[in-house]
């Protein structure tokens, strides 16, 4: 995320010192002396806020105030007056001003004045930013993604929508595989008809026979009539295997059999009888490495192999994560009113390496949402690996998606993070020793604790 950048512009140097005294210095601050100055910084800077006094020679406050509604209509802007000057101030927030300070005003109050302008400039920035995302996303069913690698599977399920092959669908845990074989399902000419889906792991191998190809009565205790198996019940439309890594070898001798022949004989049955039934697998594991060590029967693999699609785990595609982690806020956020996530929070989850994947990230939003207390999601709310786990080797190509000054500062930004939680730790939330050891003010401390959204009272010893 870059550096908030505030403009102030006032005639007298004692106030100028004063706000850059009481602005932390993680914010870009620039001064003009007048307004004819402040619109030639507005001209060739990218601004979030101009904090301007009302009284000047020549132009006055209201007057920029104007021009800047007029011509730069996101950048916030908070008007400084005396009392006498009340009322102008008023007609100022009219005009568009964010809010505004009364001279003599408080260093505290001015400061939470405007660390609140501009982050309601960088949230709807960041909004703004989702949005457009949003609408240039390509979404194939439930799937959504604007990624070179979703592009590239999207690409492969309209090529299997069109045919009749069967799909082998790899990829991680948690990556989407079940709903890439239903969205292909679901735009192909079998669309109408049924879509059955088998865990090949949840069952033993006899229950497992008998689900998939039925049997007749009498083939084993318990076995009172005729039962229809999965392929006789889909027929006509698909049937998913799930996890065929898990499938038991004898049960993959039959199933090599029945896409070969495509027919299926009941347990304790003697007649075939023939099925139309298309048919996916997915897996999570490596079907060439267990044909290697002998757990999958090579022919199988071949049979199952012949339209393979990889689904791209979610470190290979960070840009994603933004507009998904918008999405499963929607989703989540029922009646509460939460508008979206901080800068920070949202930092976070675009830099985390996600090894559980598109359901990790729809889980962490979830539970942010559930313990959410503010409109917005901050980094407090996330999973502690999530809020505070180092950049991954995993994640070094999405550097090269940033500018040298945004990687400077996020590596800043998390060092600084941790070298707050390290103080924490050690002096037991006790911010006055803390800011002893770190060399600066108790105020700075605890600006800097807000900034990064760390609580002293959470590492406070409990009674």
């Amino acid at each position: 995320m870059s550096r908030a950048r505030v403009l102030v512009v006032d005639d007298k140097e004692n106030m100028l010192k004063l706000l850059r005294k009481i602005i932390p210095e993680d914010i870009d601050v620039t001064f003009a002396g007048d307004t004819a100055r402040a619109l030639g910084i507005l001209e060739s800077s990218d601004l979030d806020l101009v904090v301007t006094d009302i009284r000047m020679p020549g132009t006055d406050g209201l007057s920029l105030l104007a021009e800047i509604k007029e011509r730069w209509p996101d950048v916030e802007v908070i008007v400084m007056t005396g009392y006498a000057s009340v009322p102008d101030a008023v007609h100022a927030m009219k005009r568009g001003a964010y809010h505004y300070l009364t001279k003599p005003f408080d260093p505290d109050e001015a400061l939470l004045v405007i660390e609140r302008a501009v982050e309601r400039k960088q949230l709807r920035e960041q909004a703004r930013d989702l949005r457009t995302a949003l609408e240039g996303t390509t979404r194939f069913d439930e799937l959504l993604g604007r990624s070179a690698p979703m592009q590239k599977m999207f690409e492969l399920m309209r090529r299997a929508a069109e045919s009749d092959a069967t799909v082998l669908v790899m990829g991680e845990s948690g990556t989407g595989k079940e709903l890439v074989v239903r969205a292909i399902h679901g735009a192909s000419r079998r669309a109408a008809a049924r879509f059955l889906a088998v865990n090949c792991g949840a069952l033993p191998e006899t229950l497992m026979e008998a689900e998939l190809f039925g049997y007749v009565k009498g083939a084993f205790t318990g076995a009172a009539g005729h039962r229809r198996g999965m392929f006789e019940e889909a027929d006509g439309g698909s049937l998913l295997f799930d996890e065929i890594g898990e499938l038991p070898l004898g049960v993959q001798v039959k199933l090599t059999r029945v896409l070969q022949q495509r027919a299926v004989r009941r347990v304790g049955g003697t007649e075939e009888a023939q099925v139309n039934v298309r048919v996916f697998a997915a897996t999570h594991v490596e079907l060439k490495v267990a044909v290697a060590d002998g757990k999958f029967r090579e022919d199988l693999y071949y049979r199952l192999n012949i339209f393979p699609i990889r689904v791209p785990p979610l470190r290979e595609r960070r840009e994603d994560v933004p507009m998904l982690a918008a999405v499963f806020l929607e989703r989540a956020r029922g009646e509460r009113d939460i508008e979206g996530f901080t800068l920070d929070a949202l930092s976070a989850l675009a830099s985390y390496s996600w090894p559980g994947n598109v359901r990790e990230l729809e889980n962490a939003i979830e539970r942010a949402v559930a313990i959410a207390d503010a409109k917005r999601i901050g980094i407090e709310h996330l999973p502690e690996e999530v809020a505070g786990a180092p950049r991954s080797s995993s994640g070094r190509s999405h550097l090269a998606e940033l500018t040298y000054r945004e990687v400077v500062e996020l590596a800043r930004d998390r060092a600084s993070r941790e070298y707050l939680l390290a103080l924490m730790r050690q002096f037991s939330g006790n911010v006055t020793h803390a800011a002893e050891r770190a060399g600066v003010e108790r105020e700075s401390l605890h600006r800097l604790l807000k900034r990064f959204s760390i609580r002293s009272e959470n590492y406070k010893a409990k009674p």
